[in-house]
This record gives structure tokens, sequence and C-alpha cells, in this order.
């Protein structure tokens, strides 16, 4: 079972074809996701400068699987955290430390908590890395976007793409600028 659909990944060439709008405040830019959404364009993307609460929602993209991913891996960390140093002082070097049990547990914690929070915390980077396939060869597609403007993308791969109707589309959801990339 896969979080994503692997039909939304295009090639590095598809996904440079198609027409985006600029937005100048956050508000435009839901209300804009929004619209596009109820109009069935898919894969459409929103570049924003900063993080725009509900813009996920406004998408309609579904939840992650990140945080079950981290989570199973911080449990894995903490079992091996805990099993590691167990078996390694009640089991294959048994020395009697000034009469303490083989199995004192408040010694590991600061193990148990270093390895679940590393698991958790590298496995999330990683499935994240791999999750949205990160190449280094992608471009803004505007400068003003990493500034101070929101842009809302809908690329050429949508199904139901017409440059004509996808321009006229952002003209009315009131988009300043209007750029179109062949």
């Amino acid at each position: 079972m896969y979080w994503f659909k692997k039909e939304q990944f295009h090639t590095y060439e598809e996904t440079q074809r198609g027409v985006f709008g600029l937005f100048d405040t956050p508000r435009e830019i839901l209300e804009a996701a929004e619209k596009t959404k109820q109009k069935n364009y898919e894969g459409f993307d929103c570049f924003t400068p900063f993080p725009v609460h509900g813009l996920d929602d406004a998408m309609g993209l579904p939840r992650s699987g990140i945080p079950w991913i981290s989570f199973f891996m911080g449990l894995f960390g903490c079992t091996m955290g805990f099993l590691f140093p167990y078996l390694v002082h009640a089991h294959d070097w048994q020395i009697n430390f000034s009469g303490k049990a083989f199995n004192a547990w408040p010694a590991y914690v600061p193990v148990i908590f270093e390895m679940t929070v590393f698991m958790a915390g590298m496995s999330g980077a990683f499935a994240l890395f791999y999750l949205i396939k990160v190449k280094g060869d992608r471009k803004p597609l505007h400068p003003d976007v990493t500034t101070h403007r929101f842009a809302l993308w809908i690329p050429a791969s949508s199904p139901n793409y017409k440059e004509d109707e996808v321009v006229n589309h952002l003209k009315s959801l009131g988009a300043k600028d209007i750029t179109v990339l062949k």
C-alpha cells in the first residue's frame, strides 16, 4: 500500500510545461486552490514563501504517511535501545558491579531515548526524501514566489488541461501575473 499514487509523478520535462498564476495574499491562494480542486484539475501545486495553514485541505491532499513511519521506527529504536544493553549485561558479559542486578534498566534510559529519537528522526527524513523523489535540478517558477508572492501551478499533464481554459480559470481567480511555460 502506498500513501501516494504512482501515476501522480511525471517526468521532469512534463512538470516544466503548464500555466502558473501569482497571487498576493495567503487568503487568495487558499481560495484559488479550493476552486481549482472543484474544477477537477489534477496534479496542481501551490508554491508559497511560508507555510499557509489549511492549504493541504484546500488542495485535497491526503494525510502523509511519514508520521506513521516515524512512529514505528521510533518503537523499533526504543526496543533496540532496551534489548542491546540488556542482552549485553544479562547474557553476554555477566559482570556483577557492586551487587547490581543484571537487568539494571534505569541505566539504559539514555540509550533508549537516544535510539528512539535517532530512528524516528532519520526514518522520517529518509521517508520524506523517498516519497517526494527529491531532484536537485528543479528551479523556482518565478523569483517572487520565494519572497512575497504565492503561485498556483497547473501542469500540462493534468487530464483535463486546455491552455486557454486554464488561463481563463486563473484570470477568474484573480491571478496578478499569469505565465504559460511550454
